[in-house]
């Protein structure tokens, strides 16, 4: 997929919540073909200002990369990461979040951790919600759920 061309789903749609898989795959240095789409889809977020994460995502993110992909990052090199990435909105789970999320879950028969992200997604006033665990297209609380891997 282009970059122009994800640059163009983004730009129709205002601010996007990254899921942690899309930000995993962009620093996966085994991921393939998905680390080139996710690393096209990061840096036109970057260019647009419009990318929004959480402190679940950048947790899951920390954990992941240090520990369960099969080159995993050092602590330094993912503390550097997850740095950098705090200039974006971040939006900070808290007490309310995992009423909020509970009530997601089981209005929606979710994980109660996706239900967390549509949580934060939801509160951070994204429009789309970037992801590969849910259903393309699928609109959940007004967000539309974008898969970066699905031709479109």
């Amino acid at each position: 997929m282009a970059a122009g061309r994800l640059f163009a789903i983004n730009s129709m749609s205002g601010k996007s919540f990254l899921d942690t898989n899309i930000l995993i795959y962009a620093y996966d240095r085994d991921a393939g073909q998905k680390r080139e789409q996710a690393a096209e889809l990061i840096s036109a977020l970057w260019k647009q200002r419009s990318g929004i994460l959480s402190t679940q995502v950048l947790q899951e993110f920390y954990v992941n990369v240090t520990r369960k992909i099969p080159t995993p990052l050092s602590p330094a090199k993912a503390r550097d990461i997850v740095r950098k990435y705090l200039t974006w909105p971040i939006i900070e789970n808290n007490g309310a979040s995992v009423l909020t999320a509970s009530e997601i879950q089981e209005r929606f028969l979710l994980s109660f951790w996706d239900a967390l992200i549509l949580a934060a997604a939801r509160e951070g006033g994204a429009q789309e919600l970037i992801s590969e665990d849910f259903n393309h297209g699928q609109i959940i609380l007004g967000l539309t759920i974008r898969n970066p891997f699905l031709d479109q």
